[in-house]
């Protein structure tokens, strides 16, 4: 079992642990039964597009399920409020994340172009419900992360952030990736914007 990690928020403390600790049915509450998180599964990164459509909501969430269950790191962390499942993020090398070969978002943009060098993390994802949102869960979850990548060998932890000021209006929905303030504040430095509204944010946690 991993020490769990505690940070502070405007409204109380959130007690963040690894998903592979957690009871899925954890899991499960902070994906919900609607919207992109409840079709998704945190598997889009990980499935190729010329697959991804064949594969229903039930066989993702089964994936997600086995991959929490097998041996290894990742893929993603958990943050509890008091006993109650507030906050995910996916955090694991980005090996892991397939789809990011042929990805627009990466292509061209980031300044690590090995992306078969295990020694980069990636956070990709955050989901959090709605009940518990601008209260520092995302925040807290990717300081999390750059502690738990650290823990686990990463040299350099990797996120794909939305810079909202550059969209009009972006919903909710479209801000799984975390945007560049939450990155900026849990430290990390923009290393390139291969699109407008998107910029590949990097924080370097050992040499």
């Amino acid at each position: 079992m991993h020490t769990p990690v505690t940070h502070a928020t405007t409204t109380s403390e959130l007690r963040i642990v690894p998903a592979s600790d957690a009871p899925f049915a954890d899991v499960e509450a902070v994906f919900g039964t609607k919207g992109d998180p409840a079709h998704c599964w945190c598997q889009w990164y990980k499935i190729p597009g010329s697959d991804w459509r064949s594969i229903g909501d039930e066989a993702l969430r089964d994936r997600l399920e086995a991959q929490l269950a097998a041996s290894g790191t990742g893929p993603g962390l958990l943050a509890y409020d008091g006993d109650t499942p507030v906050g995910w993020c996916a955090v694991e090398p980005r090996p892991a994340l397939v789809r990011l070969r042929h990805s627009r978002i990466v292509a061209g943009g980031t300044p690590d172009s090995d992306l078969g060098d295990p020694s980069i993390w990636a956070v990709s994802c955050f989901v959090v419900p709605r009940a518990h949102r601008k209260r520092g869960v995302g925040k807290a979850l990717a300081e999390a992360a750059s502690a738990y990548a650290r823990e686990h060998g990463a040299r350099i932890l990797e996120g794909y952030a939305v810079d909202p000021s550059a969209r009009e209006k972006p919903a909710a929905a479209e801000l799984f990736h975390g945007t560049v303030t939450m990155f900026e504040n849990a430290g990390f430095t923009e290393v390139a914007r291969p699109k407008p509204d998107r910029a590949i944010m990097q924080l370097r946690l050992r040499d």
